[in-house]
């Protein structure tokens, strides 16, 4: 018994179309991979907006107000890690909003959510674990001074 296959344009179309979207799935996948973390640190540009200088941050649950000096906003990301070997992985990068996520060796890791309300004011949320023990907060910053 012998078989023919016929090719018509349709199916050559429909090939096409297919080899086109595993194409752009291929590209979007390379393009969605995590960025360097020095690229990753550029794309915080909401950070950067905010107004330099000495800001007071309120923690929600009544704990001790507490005093830093912001030069580019990242300040505001690791407030209960104070190491600077963390690496970091940008979560959500918006014009208003920031999520990053990070991992200090050795002593944890955390998880902030920064939203900016105006230049001089933004609202606080993070968790994680430091020295073992895990950690929560949310709290509102605030523009206070100069440094």
């Amino acid at each position: 018994m012998r078989t023919t296959a016929t090719i018509s344009a349709t199916g050559i179309v429909a090939g096409i179309v297919i080899i086109a979207c595993g194409l752009a799935f291929s590209i979007a996948t390379l393009t969605a991979l995590p960025r360097s973390a020095a690229a990753q640190a550029e794309s915080l540009k909401m950070l950067d907006s905010l107004s330099k200088g000495e800001w007071t941050i309120k923690h929600r649950d009544g704990s001790q107000d507490r005093k830093i000096c912001i030069r580019t906003g990242q300040e505001l990301i690791q407030l209960r890690h104070a190491e600077t070997n963390c690496s970091r992985f940008v979560v959500e990068d918006g014009r208003n909003k920031v999520t990053i996520q990070y991992t200090c060796p050795g002593n944890g890791y955390g998880r902030t959510d920064i939203r900016m309300e105006t230049g001089g004011l933004v609202q606080i949320e993070s968790q994680g674990i430091v020295s073992g023990a895990p950690f929560q907060f949310a709290a509102e910053a605030r523009h206070t001074g100069n440094c």
